[in-house]
């Protein structure tokens, strides 16, 4: 019953977003436009070099697109959860006390989001890269089984991050500070400003060994087809790891949180 509950949730979600439709152009035509003024940079930058980081000019240009396509499924630039909202307005305190699982309930309403951005913010940005550059695109459909596996599970990791920063409005009340503290380190170390490839030395290590490494560079790699046998198994793996350690986290924070429910205005 409870798995029903939250299946609804997520299609709930899903709808709701489908209502949206300025936000969703909008989107759609800034991800598109902002990807094309990448492919131009790094294709100056890779006409230099032939080769970067493993990476050849099909390879950058696809990755530039399939990281724009995936600022709406991670969520890259903002926190989407509405959570300090309800803090602030003390409904919060009914959310808690729902006969379903608070954390599982946000998880619900994430993954109804990102499957909406998926379908309504990715598609079409891609498409117009494809069309414009000479892109990867897998031929074989058990790349992109691989590449939905490492999506899903970079969704995970993507909600447990936010999640925490979400969280911190039971303490902070006012948590902008918090998120967009995190939304800078996602779109740095997860490698959406600068790929991290072309990060030197151990800040290069320091960054692929981190949670955010698993929002846009694991993605793009199982994409792009570097990833296969025992390299895609360690690379779901790596994704796995973070996102349960980061959702133990955010249970611990959760029953916190219970403790000393803040209802503010009402």
């Amino acid at each position: 019953m409870t798995l029903i509950v939250y299946a609804l949730v997520v299609r709930q979600t899903f709808r709701r977003f489908l209502t949206y439709r300025a936000a969703i152009l909008g989107a759609v035509l800034a991800n598109t436009v902002f990807g094309a003024v990448k492919a131009f940079i790094v294709t100056a930058v890779w006409r230099q070099r032939s080769v970067i980081g493993g990476y050849d000019l099909p390879d950058i240009l696809t990755y530039t697109f399939v990281a724009q396509a995936l600022i709406g499924p991670m969520s890259l630039l903002t926190n989407n959860l509405d959570i300090p909202a309800r803090v602030r307005s003390g409904d919060i305190g009914t959310d808690l006390f729902r006969p379903v699982d608070f954390q599982g309930y946000w998880l619900s309403v994430d993954l109804g989001r990102a499957a909406f951005a998926l379908l309504g913010r990715s598609l079409v940005p891609f498409a117009v890269g494809a069309l414009l550059f000479r892109l990867r695109v897998p031929a074989d459909p058990r790349v992109w089984a691989a590449f939905a596996v490492a999506l899903t599970l970079g969704v995970l990791v993507s909600f447990s991050v936010r999640y925490l920063a979400a969280m911190s409005a039971f303490w902070l009340l006012d948590e902008k500070g918090v998120t967009g503290f995190v939304n800078m380190m996602t779109t740095f170390l997860g490698g959406l400003t600068v790929p991290l490839i072309l990060f030197p030395g151990w800040l290069g290590e320091v960054a692929r060994a981190l949670p955010w490494a698993s929002v846009v560079l694991v993605p793009v790699n199982v994409f792009l087809g570097k990833l296969s046998g025992a390299a895609l198994a360690g690379a779901y793996a790596f994704e796995a790891a973070w996102a349960v350690a980061l959702l133990a986290l955010g249970r611990l924070v959760t029953a916190r949180a219970r403790q000393r429910v803040v209802v503010q205005g009402g």
